[in-house]
């Protein structure tokens, strides 16, 4: 399935109240690679941006005075995500402002109509209970460089919530002892993140006979000094 690692820009917070969209950005992925085909767009929106909002994003509502209004742009839009995965950071939010924007425009379908949905805010909570999972903090855990994001940026976000996404649910996260009581990493040293990116471009390498031969001898050791307890040596099927 193509997977869409979306996120977007508003001019406030609650879409029910005439909030609207004012950026779009999403790159694509398949098999854990993006394919390097994206979807980026500015919006004009149908109030003012508020400033609280431009203190976030840096978009001003003169950058948006010559952009497209939202149905103009609406059926590219839903065409480039039509049967993806869409992996948005607090879906909840995005989701809710395109399907408010669908409605207002007349569109006669919601987003969860033509898209499977993933929460990666979600997975970070349930792999990171009790820590911070913004996309900031998960930069900073599992090293992935975020230094050219002065601002939010819909496209820019994208981009780093797919590296996020990909460390979330491939990565392997080094093993720490020493980690505070709460679980929270925010403020130490990077971890080393290992990724399997692609299984059908990692070589098998198969044992051979005298490899076999000598690890049957290795766990008849373990077997001697545990006082019979090594659990390998009552498998049925020798390692292969």
């Amino acid at each position: 399935m193509r997977q869409i690692i979306l996120d977007t820009e508003t001019t406030g917070l609650e879409p029910r109240e005439g909030h609207n969209i004012i950026e779009i950005g999403c790159v694509e992925m398949q098999r854990r690679k993006l394919t390097g085909r994206t979807y980026h767009q500015y919006v004009k929106p149908d109030r003012e941006v508020e400033e609280e909002a431009i203190s976030v994003h840096g978009i001003t509502n003169e950058y948006l005075e010559d952009k497209p209004k939202f149905v103009e742009v609406m059926r590219e839009f839903m065409e480039f995500i039509d049967g993806a995965e869409l992996i948005i950071h607090n879906a909840a939010f995005d989701v809710g402002f395109i399907n408010a924007e669908l409605e207002r425009n007349n569109w006669p379908q919601r987003v969860e109509d033509v898209c499977t949905i993933t929460d990666s805010l979600m997975l970070a909570r349930k792999k990171h209970p009790g820590q911070k999972n913004n996309l900031d903090a998960l930069c900073r855990r599992y090293g992935i460089d975020n230094s050219h994001r002065e601002l939010h940026g819909a496209l820019l976000d994208s981009e780093i919530l797919a590296d996020v996404y990909l460390a979330l649910t491939g990565g392997q996260r080094a093993l720490s002892l020493d980690a505070s009581s709460d679980g929270d990493n925010d403020g130490g040293q990077p971890v080393e993140v290992r990724r399997v990116t692609d299984a059908d471009d990692l070589p098998v390498l198969l044992a051979d006979e005298a490899d076999l031969e000598a690890h049957q001898a290795f766990l008849k050791v373990l077997d001697k000094k545990s006082g019979g307890e090594c659990i390998w040596l009552t498998q049925d099927t020798p390692l292969q």
